[in-house]
């Protein structure tokens, strides 16, 4: 259909295809290209806002088994050499929501030339056993999100996936087919494209909040809701700049309260509350600057450095990820923040371009349809909401309070 909404924990997500009804029949989109059994469609669910949430993957495998073909060995197990009818061996994918990422090192350009990195990368846990191989680097992330690729897949590249490995919607494609779905040939040209437009033309967004009800109502923030995506009337990209941001509740702010419900009430003046923190509460940022939430998460997503989520000591411990110890180059410009040897949980965008530099750099992830595809971050280490604020509280010193902290998550879960 040309628009439908699913039910997510906090309310409902809107799913709108802008070109008009699609057909899935045979769609490559919807259609198995590999030898496995998965479509693209497998790990971008509509009802996980295109992404997969974790709780949709746990029940696949009830419901499966296991046997669901988004459990193939290639990738949704934690290494394809264990036993695959177990539990365990995909833990990371049925815990966290990970998926395992096999990329070559040293690392090669896009028309296949090698790189010579400049650092020395070296197996200190392997739990997955999927490390031993020196040709290749395992690292498991979440799958990014299909949808308002209007604002992301820009033409410069360097916007698609968590390492921006991927410099166009069309190379994405082929590899995820290739590699995702295991088939033998390349998608022709006229799947990929049937692919490509589907995803440019396919907006979703919040749709309804439990408690702060109707969020696309007419007259309301135009931050909110598909359609103010898919007309532009949103702004340039996930979230508009801080100015923008916040004279786009001035709806919320006019209204008149007699007109709403003391909880509905209450929760959009925490919302607000929200809107204005993450425009205006300044801290410190990596790179020595002041800055607030909008600083980073401006229009458009295309922004990768390193925010602490994969490199120790900020990042949070995971005896069930592999680490790697980290020795840069003396020649080298050492990482910004860590100096030149250090531990990581994913290299991030230094498995791409080899420099120390780029070590933990993950290209940002855009904000919409948050509550329907938890966890978050690229490694899933944040469980929910609450606690993806209250790691950036710690790790930049925010110093928010257990309120401000809310109001930033109500925020949140209506985009």
């Amino acid at each position: 259909p040309r628009s439908k909404t699913f039910g997510d924990p906090s309310g409902q997500l809107r799913l709108l295809n802008a070109s008009g009804t699609v057909e899935t029949k045979e769609h490559p989109f919807f259609t198995p290209l590999g030898s496995n059994g998965r479509a693209c469609v497998t790990c971008h669910q509509p009802t996980s806002a295109m992404s997969l949430s974790l709780d949709l993957i746990r029940l696949r495998w009830a419901d499966t088994q296991g046997k669901d073909p988004l459990f193939a060995a290639i990738d949704s197990s934690n290494c394809p050499n264990l036993s695959q009818e177990k539990e365990e061996s995909h833990s990371l994918l049925l815990e966290r929501g990970l998926f395992r990422i096999a990329l070559p090192w040293p690392p090669r350009t896009a028309s296949g030339q090698p790189i010579k990195p400049d650092f020395r990368i070296e197996v200190v846990r392997d739990p997955t056993g999927c490390n031993r191989n020196s040709a290749s680097i395992s690292v498991y992330r979440r799958p990014r999100v299909a949808a308002n690729l209007k604002y992301i897949a820009r033409p410069g590249g360097v916007t698609l996936m968590a390492d921006g490995r991927e410099l166009s919607l069309e190379s994405q494609a082929i590899t995820a087919v290739l590699t995702h779905e295991e088939a033998s040939v390349p998608p022709t040209p006229a799947q990929l494209q049937q692919i490509e437009d589907f995803e440019r033309q396919l907006f979703m967004a919040q749709h309804s909040d439990n408690v702060g009800g109707l969020l696309s109502e007419p007259g309301g923030p135009s931050l909110l809701g598909t359609d103010h995506l898919a007309s532009g009337i949103a702004g340039v990209g996930a979230v508009p700049a801080a100015g923008n941001l916040t004279a786009s509740f001035d709806p919320w702010r006019k209204l008149s309260t007699p007109d709403l419900a003391v909880r509905q009430r209450a929760f959009r003046e925490s919302v607000l509350r929200g809107v204005d923190l993450f425009a205006s509460r300044e801290f410190g940022l990596p790179d020595g600057r002041q800055g607030t939430c909008a600083t980073c998460h401006q229009p458009g997503i295309n922004r990768s450095f390193d925010v602490g989520t994969t490199n120790l000591p900020t990042a949070k411990e995971s005896p069930d990820l592999p680490l790697f110890r980290i020795t840069c180059a003396a020649s080298a410009p050492p990482h910004p923040q860590l100096g030149r040897i250090f531990l990581t949980q994913d290299p991030g965008r230094a498995l791409i371009t080899g420099k120390c530099a780029d070590v933990g750099s993950i290209l940002m992830e855009q904000f919409r349809g948050l509550v329907a595809r938890a966890p978050y971050f690229a490694n899933g280490s944040a469980s929910d909401l609450t606690e993806l604020v209250d790691f950036y509280n710690r790790r930049f010193r925010i110093g928010l309070t257990e309120k401000e902290i809310q109001d930033l998550v109500n925020f949140l879960r209506i985009l």
